[in-house]
Protein backbone atom coordinates (compact mmCIF):
# COMPACT_ATOMS: atom_id res chain seq x y z
CA UNK A 1 0.00 0.00 0.00
CA UNK A 2 1.37 3.64 -0.94
CA UNK A 3 1.95 5.84 1.91
CA UNK A 4 -0.92 9.04 1.02
CA UNK A 5 2.13 11.27 3.14
CA UNK A 6 5.50 10.43 0.93
CA UNK A 7 4.34 8.41 -2.21
CA UNK A 8 6.30 5.29 -0.70
CA UNK A 9 5.87 1.67 -2.07
CA UNK A 10 7.16 -0.03 1.06
CA UNK A 11 4.13 0.31 4.37
CA UNK A 12 3.72 -1.87 7.18
CA UNK A 13 0.76 -3.12 8.82
CA UNK A 14 0.92 -2.78 12.41
CA UNK A 15 -2.44 -3.81 13.41
CA UNK A 16 -5.69 -5.56 11.72
CA UNK A 17 -9.08 -6.17 12.99
CA UNK A 18 -12.52 -6.70 11.63
CA UNK A 19 -15.26 -3.81 11.59
CA UNK A 20 -18.13 -3.57 13.44
CA UNK A 21 -19.80 -4.69 10.55
CA UNK A 22 -17.14 -7.79 10.28
CA UNK A 23 -17.73 -7.06 6.51
CA UNK A 24 -14.63 -5.92 6.22
CA UNK A 25 -10.95 -5.36 7.64
CA UNK A 26 -9.63 -2.19 9.44
CA UNK A 27 -5.56 -1.63 8.97
CA UNK A 28 -3.37 0.46 10.83
CA UNK A 29 -0.20 1.04 8.45
CA UNK A 30 2.66 2.67 9.23
CA UNK A 31 5.18 4.36 6.03
CA UNK A 32 8.70 3.66 7.51
CA UNK A 33 10.27 6.27 5.48
CA UNK A 34 8.41 9.13 6.45
CA UNK A 35 6.61 7.35 9.70
CA UNK A 36 3.09 8.73 9.06
CA UNK A 37 0.37 6.70 9.94
CA UNK A 38 -3.14 5.76 8.05
CA UNK A 39 -5.69 3.76 8.45
CA UNK A 40 -6.98 1.31 5.26
CA UNK A 41 -9.84 -0.94 4.80
CA UNK A 42 -10.37 -4.57 2.90
CA UNK A 43 -13.50 -5.95 1.64
CA UNK A 44 -14.44 -8.82 -0.15
CA UNK A 45 -15.88 -7.71 -3.76
CA UNK A 46 -17.80 -10.92 -4.87
CA UNK A 47 -17.24 -10.01 -9.34
CA UNK A 48 -16.30 -6.72 -10.88
CA UNK A 49 -19.44 -4.95 -11.39
CA UNK A 50 -19.77 -2.73 -14.46
CA UNK A 51 -22.77 0.06 -14.36
CA UNK A 52 -24.41 0.77 -17.41
CA UNK A 53 -24.99 4.35 -17.69
CA UNK A 54 -28.32 5.74 -19.21
CA UNK A 55 -26.37 6.91 -21.95
CA UNK A 56 -24.83 2.91 -22.60
CA UNK A 57 -21.64 3.81 -21.85
CA UNK A 58 -20.01 1.32 -19.04
CA UNK A 59 -18.11 2.38 -16.03
CA UNK A 60 -17.07 -0.10 -13.09
CA UNK A 61 -18.88 0.17 -10.25
CA UNK A 62 -17.17 2.30 -7.73
CA UNK A 63 -18.80 1.66 -4.20
CA UNK A 64 -16.85 5.08 -2.86
CA UNK A 65 -19.11 7.21 -5.31
CA UNK A 66 -22.36 5.18 -4.00
CA UNK A 67 -21.41 5.68 -0.60
CA UNK A 68 -20.89 9.62 -1.22
CA UNK A 69 -24.38 10.21 -2.93
CA UNK A 70 -26.05 8.34 0.03
CA UNK A 71 -23.86 10.96 2.56
CA UNK A 72 -24.72 13.91 0.49
CA UNK A 73 -28.42 13.01 0.57
CA UNK A 74 -27.62 12.43 4.61
CA UNK A 75 -25.92 15.45 5.03
CA UNK A 76 -26.88 17.30 8.30
CA UNK A 77 -29.45 14.36 8.76
CA UNK A 78 -28.93 12.47 12.75
CA UNK A 79 -28.03 8.90 11.13
CA UNK A 80 -26.02 6.84 12.68
CA UNK A 81 -22.27 5.95 10.50
CA UNK A 82 -22.63 2.41 11.55
CA UNK A 83 -26.21 2.04 9.78
CA UNK A 84 -25.25 4.23 6.91
CA UNK A 85 -22.48 2.03 6.32
CA UNK A 86 -24.76 -1.37 6.98
CA UNK A 87 -27.04 0.41 4.61
CA UNK A 88 -24.53 0.63 1.38
CA UNK A 89 -22.67 -2.49 2.09
CA UNK A 90 -26.58 -4.12 1.61
CA UNK A 91 -27.04 -2.43 -0.97
CA UNK A 92 -23.10 -3.52 -2.53
CA UNK A 93 -24.37 -7.03 -1.49
CA UNK A 94 -27.85 -6.92 -3.75
CA UNK A 95 -25.92 -5.51 -7.01
CA UNK A 96 -23.29 -8.49 -6.76
CA UNK A 97 -26.21 -11.16 -5.92
CA UNK A 98 -27.98 -9.93 -8.92
CA UNK A 99 -26.11 -12.38 -11.12
CA UNK A 100 -25.16 -10.48 -13.36
CA UNK A 101 -21.63 -8.69 -14.19
CA UNK A 102 -23.69 -5.26 -15.83
CA UNK A 103 -25.87 -3.45 -13.68
CA UNK A 104 -28.13 -0.27 -14.85
CA UNK A 105 -27.69 3.17 -12.96
CA UNK A 106 -31.31 2.42 -12.95
CA UNK A 107 -31.21 -0.89 -10.86
CA UNK A 108 -28.72 0.95 -8.59
CA UNK A 109 -30.98 4.03 -8.29
CA UNK A 110 -34.07 1.69 -6.73
CA UNK A 111 -32.41 0.19 -4.83
CA UNK A 112 -30.33 3.16 -2.84
CA UNK A 113 -34.04 4.18 -2.65
CA UNK A 114 -35.47 1.79 -0.67
CA UNK A 115 -32.62 1.40 1.78
CA UNK A 116 -32.85 5.36 2.67
CA UNK A 117 -36.54 4.77 2.19
CA UNK A 118 -35.74 2.49 5.99
CA UNK A 119 -33.27 5.10 7.35
CA UNK A 120 -34.17 8.35 7.18
CA UNK A 121 -37.44 9.62 5.26
CA UNK A 122 -35.74 13.29 4.42
CA UNK A 123 -32.55 11.79 2.58
CA UNK A 124 -34.72 9.37 0.48
CA UNK A 125 -36.65 12.11 -0.83
CA UNK A 126 -33.70 14.33 -1.16
CA UNK A 127 -31.63 11.42 -3.59
CA UNK A 128 -35.05 10.91 -5.27
CA UNK A 129 -34.97 14.36 -6.47
CA UNK A 130 -31.89 13.86 -7.80
CA UNK A 131 -32.32 10.74 -9.17
CA UNK A 132 -35.42 11.18 -10.60
CA UNK A 133 -34.63 14.41 -11.73
CA UNK A 134 -37.20 16.99 -10.17
CA UNK A 135 -37.17 20.26 -11.70
CA UNK A 136 -40.35 22.26 -9.76
CA UNK A 137 -42.14 21.81 -6.52
CA UNK A 138 -44.34 19.97 -8.55
CA UNK A 139 -42.44 17.13 -8.93
CA UNK A 140 -42.08 16.69 -5.38
CA UNK A 141 -45.41 17.10 -4.67
CA UNK A 142 -46.70 13.96 -6.95
CA UNK A 143 -43.81 12.38 -5.70
CA UNK A 144 -44.93 12.75 -1.96
CA UNK A 145 -48.37 11.63 -3.11
CA UNK A 146 -47.31 8.93 -5.04
CA UNK A 147 -45.54 7.81 -1.95
CA UNK A 148 -48.55 8.21 0.28
CA UNK A 149 -50.51 6.28 -2.11
CA UNK A 150 -48.03 3.31 -1.73
CA UNK A 151 -47.66 3.58 1.79
CA UNK A 152 -51.66 3.56 2.34
CA UNK A 153 -52.15 0.48 0.22
CA UNK A 154 -49.57 -1.51 2.21
CA UNK A 155 -51.67 -3.62 4.64
CA UNK A 156 -50.79 -2.45 8.27
CA UNK A 157 -47.96 -5.15 9.88
CA UNK A 158 -50.00 -4.48 13.33
CA UNK A 159 -53.39 -5.93 12.41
Amino acid sequence: MRCPYCGNDDTQVKDSRPTEDSNSIRRRRICPSCGGRFTTFERVQLRELMVVKKSGRRVPFDRDKLARSVNTALRKRDVEPERVERMISGVVRQLESLGDGEITSDQIGEIVMEGLKGLDDVAFVRFASVYKNFSAADDFRSFLTELDDDDRRKPNRDD
